[in-house]
């Protein structure tokens, strides 16, 4: 299995680049983001994108993949709309788009969130931006799958780049065993969901929207 993945440096792509490079069905990772991915393995190559909107001149690099792992994203914290949905709708699809066109049987995993708004209508922003994002992934002419965890526990040194959330998972670090115990189905981890992702990639989804009890089951 071929795996494209974005996003490889943040908290969740960390983790789900770890269990692809564990896999030994995957023979090759290409990591795209702005920024190198920072491992050293042979199954791994990174491209570097100053533009992660425009994918014209290295579609020749895109093609031949089974799977896309799109973990990119960003907190919506302080942002307006416009800002947030540039980064969230507009640069996911960006490279969706041509993604289904090069690679038609392709499975595309989005990272989406609990609480996402399918109806693009409710109050939260963010919510309903990534609905807009979700039901547009939905449309495009390959395998998508929406996944959308709630609390994801970081494992095997992984952090998160967002300083609130990595102070919230250090004073939180205690509470995740008593949270596992109390809300099994709202409580995920790296290693959860990059071993789901992979099962998805190989086997199908049993639905196209995967919850947090779903992506544990997997």
């Amino acid at each position: 299995m071929r795996v494209i993945l974005f996003g490889a440096t943040g908290m969740v792509g960390q983790g789900v680049l770890r269990e692809c490079l564990l896999a030994p069905d995957v023979e090759a990772v290409l990591a795209v983001g702005r920024s190198p991915s920072g491992k050293s393995d042979p199954k791994l190559r990174d491209l570097v994108r100053a533009d992660l909107f425009d994918y014209g001149d290295v579609e020749g690099d895109l093609t031949g993949y089974d799977a896309c792992f799109f973990c990119l994203g960003v907190s919506s914290l302080g942002m307006k709309e416009g800002d947030y949905r540039r980064i969230t709708h507009d640069l996911t699809l960006a490279a969706a788009r041509p993604l289904a066109r090069l690679n038609p049987r392709m499975t595309f995993i989005y990272v989406s969130g609990e609480g996402t708004d399918s109806t693009e209508q409710g109050r939260s922003m963010w919510a309903r931006v990534k609905g807009q994002t979700e039901n547009e992934l939905l449309r495009l002419p390959f395998q998508a799958v929406m996944f959308r965890p709630g609390a994801i526990e970081p494992m095997h040194g992984i952090t998160s780049k967002t300083r609130l959330y990595r102070a919230a998972l250090v004073v939180g670090r205690p509470l995740w065993p008593l949270l596992r115990k109390l809300a099994p189905g709202a409580v995920t981890s790296t290693e959860q969901v990059g071993r789901a992702m992979l099962r998805v990639a190989r086997e199908g989804a049993p639905k196209p929207i995967l919850t947090t009890r779903d992506i544990n089951a997997l």
